[in-house]
């Protein structure tokens, strides 16, 4: 086959670079963090009214985990989880307000001391300054990421602005940002956030930072919207599932996992990169109260997405989709449709092609495992609840050394913490909670989490208790 001298020249190029790579530098590290996907959301995963071929093709190159656990069933403390390595029941707090302080150890910043350029693309959700015009606003940049383009939140949130780096993208020179309550946008931004182009906007900026940094180890956390409320998929997508506006959604999140591998592929780097996919928590079966009376700001509004776009859960579920597959409930639960997520890794030539994994893991283990990718270990007060996976990954072992049970933060209204262990499930609850009494499963008997056997195996309670209390008053679960 003939190749124009542009494209020999080219591919030349990337397999110089892929050549070079391999020799003097560790891999390249992407993390691909779904909002609110659920367990049943993806084909691999037993999905049948919506299609995802990437992802697909990420199970069949790599290695797909059946028993994987969000470190929370929230998004801002899931994401907290796997940038710190440690669990965020530790911090006592409920809900979604969790933040990252200035200088505080990340994957990010440890993977910057052993010589990687990092990127936060996409949802951040664990703060930023307080004072949006007073520059610089900090966020990812103070925890040890080099590049930033996200949204503060969701692509729901009221700032309806992107941050990049150390602004507002589209600030108007000379004018305050401020959000007015009755107001559909703030004031001071020329250009708010499109819906339907959001996660378009943000596989850019990754493809953009991967473009950039061909020459040298990259860790890239890519956290696309979708398929988060509000459920609005770019136009050309719409209609293209069998699960309505929020399979079409998926479809698109899976669209951008596509473009980021074949970008990988294009440039050589496929053998020399390791790809994580997965989700912050399960999805939520039902459609938000929060989706009501906002005046969406679409690209593309033709046909009837202003009023779907309330009802997408719903309809997915009436057309025969169940977005957590066995699971019982899901975001925001202690039960396991909260917490339980797809996870699959690639890394061609190291992870086995088409294996699959039921080691228990929780995503904090994503820390861990980068340092022993990288061969750097991890200092005793950093990564406190993270484990390596590496050796399970590489097929090495079947479970991971030292760890017997996971700790979940569960319910965002009560204090619930969810203890696994394999066959049995605790919901254990604490503090002022505690009176609502624990909750024990026989996972293998009952995925459902239907009958609740506590007053039946009263031992198991004690002993998945005192797991919890020994942890908790260790401050740490890795050795």
């Amino acid at each position: 086959m003939k190749y124009p001298l542009t494209l020999l020249a080219l591919l030349l190029f990337a397999s110089d670079v892929a050549a070079e790579r391999s020799v003097n530098s560790p891999p390249n590290i992407v993390v691909i963090f779904a909002d609110d996907l659920g367990y049943g959301d993806v084909s691999c995963y037993g999905a049948t009214k919506i299609s995802t071929p990437n992802i697909d093709r990420l199970a069949r190159e790599g290695m797909r985990f059946t028993d994987a656990h969000s470190a929370a069933s929230l998004c801002s403390p899931s994401r907290y989880g796997l940038l710190t390595g440690r669990s965020p029941w530790r911090l006592h707090k409920k809900g979604n307000g969790f933040r990252l302080r200035p200088g505080q150890m990340t994957m990010a910043a440890f993977l910057k001391e052993c010589g990687y350029r990092s990127a936060a693309v996409g949802k951040w959700h664990l703060g930023y300054s307080k004072d949006w015009n007073t520059l610089p606003i900090t966020g990812p940049l103070e925890v040890g990421f080099d590049y930033h383009f996200g949204v503060p939140q969701n692509h729901n949130d009221s700032t309806r602005a992107f941050i990049e780096n150390h602004d507002l993208v589209g600030r108007e020179p000379g004018k305050k940002y401020r959000i007015v309550k009755g107001r559909d946008f703030p004031e001071g931004l020329a250009r708010p956030r499109i819906e339907d182009q959001v996660d378009s906007t943000l596989t850019d900026k990754a493809v953009g930072f991967i473009r950039r940094n061909v020459e040298q180890p990259f860790f890239l956390y890519f956290t696309p919207c979708a398929p988060h409320t509000h459920v609005t998929p770019t136009s050309a997508l719409r209609g293209s599932s069998k699960a309505g506006l929020y399979g079409d959604h998926v479809q698109e999140l899976d669209s951008h996992v596509g473009t980021i591998l074949s970008t990988i592929d294009e440039l050589g780097l496929s053998d020399d990169t390791l790809v994580i996919f997965t989700s912050d928590n399960g999805s939520t079966p039902k459609d938000f109260r929060g989706t009501q009376g906002v005046r969406l700001n679409l690209a593309d509004d033709s046909g009837d997405i202003r009023k779907k776009f309330k009802t997408a859960k719903a309809d997915a579920m009436k057309l025969g989709h169940v977005t957590n597959g066995p699971w019982r409930d899901g975001k925001g639960y202690a039960y396991e449709g909260g917490h339980r997520v797809p996870f699959i890794a690639r890394w061609p030539n190291r992870i086995a092609a088409e294996t699959s994994s039921d080691c228990t893991t929780s995503l904090t283990d994503l820390f861990a495992t980068a340092a022993e990718v990288v061969h750097h270990e991890l200092p005793k007060d950093v990564a406190e609840d993270s484990f390596s996976l590496l050796p399970v990954l590489l097929g090495k072992k079947e479970r991971i050394a030292g760890r017997e049970t996971v700790f979940i933060l569960g319910n965002g209204k009560d204090s619930a913490v969810a203890v696994c262990n394999r066959k049995w499930k605790l919901i254990l609850r604490y503090g002022a909670d505690q009176e609502q009494g624990h909750e024990l499963y026989d996972l293998s008997n009952d995925p459902g989490e239907l009958t609740d056997l506590a007053d039946r195996h009263p031992e198991v309670v004690t002993r998945l208790a005192a797991d919890f209390e020994k942890a908790e008053a260790a401050g740490r679960t890795r050795p």
